[in-house]
């Protein structure tokens, strides 16, 4: 066999193993919401490891799901789940047994922090910089385009860049560099894999469109969320809740100003309260998740 032959054959012998652990995790039984709690609270309360391994075991499943999305980055797959496995041990390492949540609602945000902030690293059109900016087209301009039906390969129509820069509330400049840089990868995605020419580097990106069992995890993760999020809004004043609907959760962002003459204060005032709201919630939610920063859970600007 020629040097070359052994060359392009060893991806595939090296990748067996990581095709192996794929699915011995998908094949780990399911826990029982109690046998969940029993292991979690083993782990919690006696350091238990045979009850870690045990917990982590049967959720590598979640972190499989949750780094398929990512897979289409250009990142090795096999990191991104490593990356994924870093979360799920942060969530063991967090999670309280005696709270009303499931390991697996808890977990799904962990993992998915730690993967985001490993795409983020590594990705080459984002190591110049992450700002808030940055990260929100990062993550978020494919499916924007997809929803506006958006087909071209790069430069988008004024009307769509507008769109876009409104929705993720950016600079239009920042949205027309940031498709720039990602229509680059996607030609780069289209080069060939082997030497003979045959297939593309993208042909190894699998459909990323969710399986049943993930839909379902995504729909109890959003219904969770807005059971806590409701629960800490409740214990704000009617002022506070106001302000923090009309500036974080809305779809259009009221400004300072009109809330002001809304409310008969000043905007300085206005965003002295929003900032004191804020603060409430993140001391009620960090009873709840551990860092509801990290958790993606606090509302944003």
């Amino acid at each position: 066999m020629s040097h070359s032959a052994q060359t392009r054959s060893a991806p595939a012998r090296s990748a067996d193993p990581d095709r192996r652990f794929m699915k011995q995790a998908m094949d780990a039984p399911l826990l029982e919401r109690e046998e969940e709690l029993n292991l979690a609270t083993a782990w919690k309360e006696k350091g238990d490891e045979e009850a870690l391994h045990a917990l982590t075991t049967a959720y590598m499943r979640l972190v499989i799901s949750i780094a398929a999305k990512f897979r289409h980055y250009g990142l090795p797959f096999p990191d991104l789940v490593s990356e994924g496995n870093i979360g799920l041990m942060q969530a063991a390492a967090r999670f309280e047994p005696e709270r009303e949540v499931r390991f697996s609602t808890y977990a799904t945000w962990w993992i998915r922090a730690s993967i985001q902030d490993y795409v983020l690293r590594n990705w080459s059109i984002v190591r110049t910089g992450t700002t808030a900016a940055q990260k929100s087209l990062f993550f978020n301009l494919r499916r924007l385009r997809a929803l506006i039906k958006d087909t071209s390969s790069g430069q988008l129509t004024p009307e769509n860049r507008a769109y876009v820069a409104q929705a993720l509330r950016v600079g239009e400049d920042d949205v027309e560099k940031m498709a720039s840089r990602l229509a680059a990868v996607d030609r780069s995605l289209n080069a060939p894999f082997s030497e003979d020419g045959e297939g593309e580097w993208q042909d190894l990106l699998a459909d990323e469109n969710p399986d049943p069992e993930t839909q379902v995890m995504e729909d109890r993760d959003q219904a969770q969320r807005a059971q806590w999020l409701g629960e800490a809004l409740s214990r704000l004043s009617e002022r506070e809740q106001l302000i923090i609907r009309e500036r974080r959760l809305g779809e259009d962002s009221v400004t300072l100003e009109k809330l002001g003459e809304r409310l008969g204060i000043s905007k300085e005032r206005v965003r002295q309260v929003e900032h004191q709201a804020l603060n409430k919630l993140k001391k009620y939610l960090t009873e709840v998740v551990g860092d509801p920063e990290e958790a993606g859970l606090l509302p944003t600007s």
